[in-house]
């Protein structure tokens, strides 16, 4: 991938922040690219980002479209036999966009029948019919959240920081947009039609274009990315977030080569293995190894001994913990059966820990195993990070001790109460940052003298 290629890209759209019209660049970008990988828009993306252009973030999101329609025809695909087998999280996701387009289509049709005159003595039952049909096409919130909370962090830690930003953007803004036209569902048959119509038109034309960037330009740095672990971990987690309309068929099991000796091989393979792998040879460490190395300018040799593997600690011995002794194991299970959400992001903002109180799909704020080690500005969609900062630096500087909030979910019928908590050292020094999340709806239904039989 030349150095020139990213300058053109980065250029081409530059002009395009600058006020050019997309007809005049479109012509210079065709002289220069019959294919454009999506690796390269990933590293263009950044570079506007990063750079001393004056282009921020929200230009990027704003002209997110035009730059899309720029790329459409363009982007070269990446074939992968994989992700075409029945619960690879990349079918899983087409498939989905799919219903969801159907969904869309299916709406639009409601809506014509519901405004016409011959058919107003069928629109209560129309009106039912429409408010089903949204009720599938709003599970696209769980195929943002997969997309958002499994795809990007993996991105994150290859490199592709730009295009999540982004894109997690986008998808907060169609979020919006889905909310107005419901609200406008939601006043009918009082309400407009007409109202109806433009609200979820202005929604449709944001969502299906953030369909065509998920396939065309997501899926293809994913493709190039990914390993075929990541999409394991990927496929592993997906539960806890839900699917949109579909779900897989099955699990996706995918061929994998085995490599060293199986049961019952025979010496000959035993000896095969340890000349593949020279580090595992031997029974001890003390065990040195040689290997000759061809080079052009001829052979050398180099000899090395095996590290030790490391033994495991024990999880079930006793360590002094607090005002008492408690073994990793207990200490797990005490955390993981308070009735608290915990999450922890150390001192430099890395989100370190959270507990299993509940199973993820329960969760207030779903946590999964992909999210530990992510910088925390890095978790939270870009409407809210500003607030999130403004609470960490109010710990972080000894201005606040606890920050608390609270709010009500329809969606999990709970009365959800969050405390953000500063975690100190006996000498004072920040550690980092201690989230508890609980329900107390159950506290606004006791009883004033309630007591319990004993």
């Amino acid at each position: 991938m030349a150095d020139e290629r990213i300058d053109i890209l980065k250029n081409i759209l530059l002009d395009l922040h600058h006020g050019a019209s997309a007809e005049s660049v479109q012509e210079q970008f065709n002289q220069h690219f019959k294919g454009v990988s999506a690796i390269e828009i990933s590293m263009m993306e950044h570079e506007l980002m990063n750079s001393d252009t004056g282009i921020t973030f929200e230009d990027v999101m704003s002209l997110c479209n035009v730059h899309a329609n720029l790329f459409k025809g363009a982007i070269s695909d990446v074939d992968l036999p994989d992700s075409e087998q029945e619960g690879h999280p990349v079918k899983v996701f087409k498939d989905e966009n799919l219903a969801l387009r159907a969904a869309l289509m299916r709406i639009r049709r409601i809506i014509d029948n519901y405004a016409k005159p011959e058919n107003a003595a069928f629109r209560q039952e129309i009106l039912k019919g429409l408010r089903h049909q949204f009720a599938l096409l709003g599970q696209f919130h769980n195929h943002y959240a997969r997309k958002e909370k499994l795809f990007f962090p993996i991105m994150e830690r290859y490199g592709h920081d730009a295009p999540p930003k982004v894109m997690w953007g986008v998808d907060d803004t169609i979020r919006d947009l889905f909310k107005e036209a419901q609200s406008a569902l939601n006043r009918l048959p009082e309400g407009s039609a007409e109202e109806l119509a433009e609200k979820f038109e202005r929604f449709a034309a944001e969502f299906e274009e953030m369909i065509f960037k998920e396939e065309a330009i997501l899926l293809m740095i994913l493709l190039e990315s990914f390993t075929q672990d990541d999409w394991l971990q990927i496929a592993s987690e997906s539960d806890a977030y839900g699917y949109a309309i579909i779900k897989p068929l099955e699990k996706w099991v995918p061929h994998r080569e085995t490599f060293g000796p199986s049961a019952g091989a025979a010496a000959s393979d035993d000896k095969l293995a340890d000349a593949l792998n020279p580090i595992s040879a031997g029974s001890s460490a003390e065990m040195t190894n040689t290997k000759v190395i061809d080079t052009p300018d001829g052979q050398f040799t180099i000899t090395f001994t095996p590290k030790e593997k490391k033994e495991v600690a024990d999880r079930t011995v006793q360590q002094p913990f607090g005002n008492g002794y408690l073994s990793v194991e207990e200490a797990n299970l005490i955390l993981n059966h308070l009735p608290l959400e915990i999450t922890f992001v150390n001192k430099d903002d890395i989100f370190q820990y959270y507990n299993d109180s509940v199973p993820a799909e329960e969760m207030v704020f779903k946590r999964t195993p992909s999210q530990v080690g992510r910088n925390v500005d890095l978790c939270h969609p870009p409407k809210v990070l500003d607030k999130v900062k403004k609470i960490f630096e109010l710990l972080r500087s000894g201005q606040r001790d606890k920050v608390d909030m609270w709010f009500q979910s329809e969606r999990l019928g709970k009365f959800v109460y969050v405390t953000y908590a500063a975690v100190r050292d006996k000498q004072g020094s920040f550690q980092g940052v201690l989230e508890y999340v609980q329900d107390i709806k159950p506290f606004f239904e006791l009883d004033s003298d309630s007591h319990r039989d004993i």
